[in-house]
């Protein structure tokens, strides 16, 4: 045992009883130094001491602690800069991507500046974000696409959504008047060579934030496999894949690695690279058929957030231990 002198054993003494009295008394550093009748300025040096003296340590607990867990555990897994995790309130996916919904707009309000470009996917989580805002001001931002459009399809066609955000935000809105797969690859090149479809896209690249569903490719619920482009058959090709999830129309495989998948070539939109590149890009999703798909984005490294409720955060990180095991 190291030895102390007794001036050590006094000065201890002091700042262990300004520190109790301080943290666990609930005393100010004036009503410390009135009762000790140490000067304000010997109090502060004690606190400080002791702080520097590993003295002190401090705990937050909260009702909220386990989604604040959830939050760091999935932004480690896929190496985010934000996890957004918000109660699951239902057994319903809707009620949950509502709320889910509601913490991505506030979250991206507030990273939001005037001057920025926006580009948003279609789907239904996009869609939840939108009818979530509520702007206290009118922002000076552009919207734009970052895939083609889905003809007929009004809550998850990307051009209705883009509008409609531009609509909440009181900016402007550009389209894109090409669909979201070419029927060949060499369509694919006539369409990207227009100037309209062109400079739409390089728009999409410049944008400072990008908004964006996450896509399950299972048979039931999933948009990807509603769009008639993906043909008869595709359900038994994507499990011959492997196939996880979809992100801004591209295919996943359960490691995020871009499906051998032909339609993969046919995308009118932005690459996942060039996804990637934004500085700001923002996965939404809820319910248990998207633990899959977002476990395989996480993976791929395309997001710097995801928003989504406890009960599919819990999913993900299931399916990602489940994978990380079988490797």
């Amino acid at each position: 045992m190291a030895s102390h002198s007794n001036d050590d054993f006094e000065r201890l003494r002091k700042i262990h009883r300004v520190l109790v009295m301080h943290y666990v008394e609930g005393l100010s550093q004036a009503e410390i130094a009135k009762r000790t009748g140490l000067s304000h300025p010997t109090v502060n040096r004690l606190v400080k001491e002791g702080h520097e003296r590993g003295y002190v340590q401090i705990s937050v607990r909260s009702p909220l602690q386990s989604l604040f867990a959830l939050e760091e555990q999935l932004a480690a897994a896929g190496a985010l800069k934000e996890a957004i995790v918000t109660p699951t309130v239902s057994d319903q996916e809707e009620v949950n991507l509502t709320t889910v919904g509601r913490a991505a707009a506030e979250f991206l309000l507030s990273n939001l500046r005037d001057g920025d470009t926006i580009c948003v996917s279609g789907g239904r989580g996009v869609d939840a974000v939108i009818q979530a805002l509520a702007p206290n001001r009118a922002y000076d931002v552009t919207v734009v696409p970052a895939t083609g459009g889905i003809q007929g399809e009004y809550f998850t066609d990307v051009n209705h959504l883009a509008a409609q955000l531009a609509h909440k935000l009181q900016g402007k809105a550009f389209q894109i008047h090409a669909p979201v797969f070419a029927a060949s690859r060499e369509e694919r090149d006539v369409l990207l060579s227009l100037q309209s479809v062109r400079e739409v896209l390089a728009r999409a690249r410049d944008a400072a934030i990008a908004v964006t569903g996450i896509g399950s490719v299972l048979a039931d619920r999933s948009t990807y496999l509603s769009l008639r482009a993906t043909g008869s058959g595709a359900e038994s090709e994507l499990a011959r894949l492997d196939a996880a999830g979809e992100l801004v129309a591209h295919l996943l495989d359960r490691r995020g690695r871009l499906c051998d998948y032909p339609l993969n070539e046919r995308v009118i939109g932005l690459t996942l690279d060039e996804l990637k590149a934004i500085p700001l890009a923002i996965g939404v999703c809820a319910g248990a058929r998207k633990a899959a798909p977002a476990a395989s984005v996480l993976r791929g490294g395309f997001l710097d957030v995801l928003a989504t409720d406890e009960a599919t955060g819990n999913a993900i990180t299931d399916v990602l231990k489940d994978e990380t095991h079988g490797n």
